[in-house]
């Protein structure tokens, strides 16, 4: 019986705590490359498909996130089945559109508390739209937040996120520029795509004992962080340090310009699982993300077992065929 779960059920079933939660258990044993290979990138003109497939032994499952892009009219669709490890049976297909932003955010908030020193941290946010938005709820999830100061280009963009997170209850301004946002803050938060590729984080505005998260750029032709702030950063943490190196634009130019990358270079698995993170605590400390099936799939398992409890979803008249092979 499959499962079908629509954008609605998974706003339904969704809880930041349990879905940190589940992320820090998947996250605290190594994580096998075979268990995680690349991701899939096919290409058409003006539109794209990427696949993050993965397996998830601890929840008896596996599966895949598919991204059907079209660049050309600005339009994606995301979707995650889920099959039974043991049977092969597909158990689940859930509308991913959101889960990618709560799972891009859930794993931040679980690298900011593992690379921020204890108690309540300013925040800044570049950016102002959904996966800003994310963000800020998720760290408000796994720590209590002294202020948020958020920059966007757009005014009206700016007061919508101070709207839209009003409830969260915590003090929030808006900045006239990034620098400003950034000034004083704990953990700079970006998540805005730069306008030509320009970066939207310049290192000259770092301070030491800084943590940031930048989700902005996951392509070859996307920059979000310019080479200065990767020179300046003591330690890069990556969900996928080999995609991150070879694969953002960020670390590209970096490494083009002679940034020793490699060597401040390390695993978000490997941080959680040591339980040694950041080096002092003057140190810059950036968190590099471009997304992981662990991510998709530990948050859809979740969103799946808190549906199944609650009777959430729309189970499948139909299904599909599981060949029992000789």
């Amino acid at each position: 019986m499959t499962l079908f779960l629509t954008e609605a059920d998974v706003r339904s079933v969704f809880d930041w705590n349990a879905a940190i939660g589940a992320l820090r258990t998947a996250y605290a044993t190594p994580i096998a490359d075979d268990q995680l290979p690349p991701r899939g990138m096919a290409r058409a003109p003006g539109a794209w498909l990427r696949t993050l497939s993965g397996t998830l032994p601890p929840e008896g499952l596996m599966g895949a996130k598919l991204i059907a892009a079209s660049t050309a009219h600005r339009r994606a669709t995301y979707l995650i089945p889920l099959f039974d490890l043991e049977s092969t049976e597909l158990v689940a297909l859930l509308d991913a559109s959101l889960i990618t932003g709560f799972r891009t955010a859930a794993t931040s908030a679980l690298a900011v508390d593992a690379l921020t020193p204890p108690g309540p941290p300013r925040v800044a946010v570049i950016g102002s739209g959904f996966e800003a938005q994310q963000h800020v709820r998720a760290l408000a999830a796994v720590r209590e937040l002294a202020s948020v100061s958020v920059f966007s280009p757009n005014p009206a963009s700016r007061k919508a996120f101070l709207d839209r997170l009003a409830h969260v209850g915590v003090p929030m301004t808006e900045a006239p520029s990034a620098p400003e946002a950034v000034a004083g803050a704990e953990v700079v938060v970006c998540a805005a795509r730069a306008r030509d590729e320009k970066p939207t984080l310049h290192g000259e505005w770092l301070e030491a004992g800084m943590t940031v998260v930048s989700i902005g750029s996951t392509l070859p032709e996307q920059r979000e962080l310019d080479v200065d702030a990767l020179t300046r950063a003591d330690l890069v943490v990556a969900d996928q340090p080999d995609e991150v190196l070879h694969d953002t634009g960020d670390l590209i130019a970096a490494t083009a310009a002679g940034v020793p990358v490699t060597k401040k270079l390390r695993s978000l698995n490997e941080v959680l699982t040591s339980g040694d993170g950041r080096p002092s605590a003057e140190a810059v400390v950036l968190y590099k993300s471009v997304g992981s099936a662990v991510q998709d799939l530990a948050v859809a398992a979740l969103c799946l077992r808190r549906a199944q409890e609650t009777g959430v979803g729309t189970t499948l008249a139909v299904g599909t065929t599981t060949v029992v092979k000789p």
